[in-house]
């Protein structure tokens, strides 16, 4: 009697842990430009998910995505474009945020829902343009936060850069682009490139503008972003 009852403890211990695992969706809808590097990302995201125990799910279903918000610890667009959702699912996800959700953006994530000045303000700046793909120095601007306290003071690597345009002066800037390091930026000496904002709900979102290349995903410092990047979003 006392083994049935240690088994069904040990059954309801199991399931508690399994519940308690912390829930991630990818959202990938695009409207405008389809990066080519996408399957990629949710590859390298799905194994990052796996190595952390967490549970993870990937749709380009924006019904969908915005159904099944409530049992989400936070979400992650990764690359959407344009105008992605409808105004009844603008007003779930906007909900989702303020009751307290948690949002990654990568890449073109600020190529999104350009004519909802929530998402725009939320976002803290919107893509404009960018050059060709070519070696770039990022440099580190918060080195002891954790999503960026494992790269280098300046961090050279490839990728596609963006320019910003409606950048929120007041944000959290983790890396910033040295335009002098590559050709064909436009922000200046303030060019943003990841940046965090703690939100009044108590939720958090963090964007990251590296993401365009497949090759990308399979970099070591930048895959450790992308990790830590959900960590801080999830303690």
């Amino acid at each position: 009697m006392k083994l049935q009852k240690l088994s069904f403890l040990l059954l309801v211990f199991s399931v508690t842990l399994v519940n308690a695992q912390e829930k991630l969706s990818i959202f990938y809808k695009t409207a405008g430009f389809k990066h080519e590097s996408i399957p990629t990302g949710i590859v390298a995201l799905k194994e990052i998910a796996e190595e952390n125990n967490w549970t993870i799910s990937a749709t380009d279903d924006a019904e969908k995505f915005v159904s099944e918000l409530s049992n989400i610890d936070a979400v992650i667009f990764l690359s959407t474009t344009g105008d992605v959702f409808t105004e009844d699912q603008q007003e779930k996800f906007r909900k989702y945020i303020e009751n307290g959700g948690n949002f990654f953006g990568i890449h073109a994530a600020s190529d999104t829902e350009y004519d909802w000045p929530w998402y725009g303000k939320f976002i803290g700046a919107y893509f404009e343009s960018h050059p060709h793909i070519q070696e770039a120095e990022v440099m580190v601007e918060m080195p002891d936060h954790s999503t960026v306290a494992h790269l280098p003071k300046k961090w050279k690597r490839r990728d596609e850069w963006y320019n910003f345009k409606n950048i929120n002066p007041h944000l959290q800037v983790l890396l910033q682009l040295n335009e002098t390091s590559y050709e064909g930026g436009k922000n200046g000496e303030f060019h943003p490139h990841a940046w965090f904002q703690e939100l009044q709900s108590g939720g958090k979102m963090i964007y990251t503008g590296g993401g365009h290349t497949a090759a990308s995903y399979n970099e070591p410092l930048f895959r450790e972003h992308l990790v830590k990047c959900i960590q801080f979003l999830l303690k």
